[in-house]
């Protein structure tokens, strides 16, 4: 079955139509690495992740290339306000980016480039756009480079928009410009800025303007044409509107597909820096487990608006261990075994357009079937039913990144390691309470599970013996 995805250009489903037939390019457009992400920059990297698993689970070989723009006024501006070099506020946020990919299962990007590493093909694009009459530099002295909106008259057909319509842009002053609209490809350096943040043009030392850097990587590391370019909605106007425009000017074709996630609200406003309505991933998994955070994330479609609140995160969380009690019981059962075969509905669903709810629905019905067969009792009449379930959900849950028997989930940390200590005592005191219960002595029995609840632990009377677990973790 061929996969359709929701074109922003066209506006409507489409099959998944590879350049190269059995591999899948994808381009998605990365950090400014000016601060530390927030789960709503991190809803599109897990989406992508997504995106890639079940690709690769359908046998598709898949390049996914994420770029990082460590080079940026607000870069530069961060430099400057804390007295240290821009390049050492752009690797630290890097390394934060990096660290809250492996937090929350992402796979690593194939190709993760950097802004700063494609200034030659940057300044070869700026050379061809010129020559086709599509660019001009600046006749003010600037070294600004501009792309001349008018000069391309598909310009606003990813927004749906008309150029009269649109507000200058506002990346540069209008004085240099044909026209207010016209973007900046590269801007002149500048009284006051580091002269480590500029590179020889033949129009004078500059840097990248935002836009071009994507179509440089792009180009580079996928060829002039490409199957997927993705990235958060609110990417659409300008960023990727100027992208088309300014490659595709220089003759390359550019993405087949355009795909964007919607955006994760706090009180009704788009989660961002600038309004300093942020929640780091590095804060929110000290409160909740990462794979919990992870399922917050994947649960909703991706075109759909999230909204935040912590209730909605701690239904979550709460979800989500439902889901992973049930793994563990099977797995105590039956053993982790392989990953299985997929739900044929599960399937469907993620063919249509990566409907994650419909596929989390059928990860549901396949749980409710699993625990019916755990309820049979430990007479071993249904392991091999249980084997099988057990197998297709773990398989369902990898395509999501939230198998909870992955390594990247079920390798032990310090808290595992903390747990561990304690079995022996909780272990004790619950051999008591077996003890009383079978002596009929309630009161004792009670009164032990309320001194274990009492210190954080709590307990799960099953069919194969009592389990427990420490709250929250």
């Amino acid at each position: 079955m061929s996969i359709r995805l929701y074109d922003t250009a066209t506006r409507q489903l489409r099959d998944l139509d590879p350049v190269v037939p059995g591999h899948v390019g994808i381009y998605h457009c990365g950090l400014t690495v000016q601060g530390p992400p927030h789960i709503g920059h991190i809803r599109k990297e897990v989406v992508f992740d997504v995106l890639r698993r079940w690709l690769e689970r359908d046998g598709y070989d898949v390049t996914i290339v994420a770029n990082v723009t460590d080079i940026d006024d607000k870069i530069l501006a961060k430099g400057a306000e804390q007295d240290r070099p821009w390049f050492a506020v752009a690797y630290e946020n890097e390394r934060a980016l990096h660290a809250a990919y492996e937090v929350l299962g992402c796979h690593p990007p194939t190709y993760e480039p950097r802004a700063t590493g494609v200034v030659p093909e940057m300044i070869e694009l700026m050379e061809t756009l010129i020559e086709r009459g599509h660019a001009y530099p600046a006749d003010d002295g600037s070294g600004d480079v501009y792309f001349d909106v008018r000069s391309w008259p598909a310009y606003g057909e990813l927004s749906n928009q008309h150029v009269d319509d649109m507000q200058a842009a506002p990346d540069a002053p209008v004085d240099g410009k044909r026209d207010p609209r016209d973007f900046a490809l590269w801007k002149g350096h500048k009284d006051g800025d580091p002269e480590s943040a500029s590179w020889p043009t033949p129009w004078g030392r500059g840097r990248p303007g935002w836009h071009l850097e994507c179509s440089a990587m792009a180009a580079k590391y996928l060829g002039t044409e490409f199957d997927i370019h993705g990235g958060g909605l609110d990417l659409r106007f300008p960023h990727h509107e100027n992208e088309i425009a300014q490659s595709r000017a220089a003759g390359q074709p550019f993405a087949r597909l355009w795909m964007h996630n919607a955006m994760l609200n706090l009180s009704g406003a788009k989660m961002s820096k600038s309004v300093g309505n942020t929640l780091m991933v590095s804060e929110v998994i000290k409160r909740v487990p990462a794979i919990a955070l992870r399922y917050y994330l994947v649960a909703a479609h991706y075109r759909s608006v999230l909204e935040f609140s912590e209730e909605a995160l701690a239904e979550a969380v709460v979800a989500f261990e439902r889901i992973d009690g049930f793994v563990r019981r099977a797995a105590e059962r039956v053993g982790a075994g392989e990953l299985g075969d997929v739900w044929p509905g599960f399937a469907e669903a993620m063919d249509d357009d990566l409907a994650v709810p419909a596929a989390l629905a059928e990860v549901q019905a396949a749980i409710g079937a699993g625990n019916k067969l755990l309820a049979d009792g430990p007479d071993g009449s249904a392991t091999d039913e249980l084997v099988g379930v057990l197998g297709s959900v773990r398989a369902m849950l990898d395509v999501l990144g939230l198998d909870p028997l992955a390594e990247q989930w079920d390798t032990p940390t310090s808290d595992d390691t903390a747990i561990s200590a304690l079995a022996p005592l909780v272990d004790s005191l619950l051999q008591q309470r077996q003890e009383a219960r079978a002596a009929k002595d309630f009161a004792t029995a009670d009164r032990v599970r309320d001194q274990l609840g009492a210190a954080g632990i709590e307990i799960e009377d099953t069919a194969q013996g009592p389990r427990w677990s420490v709250k929250g973790s």
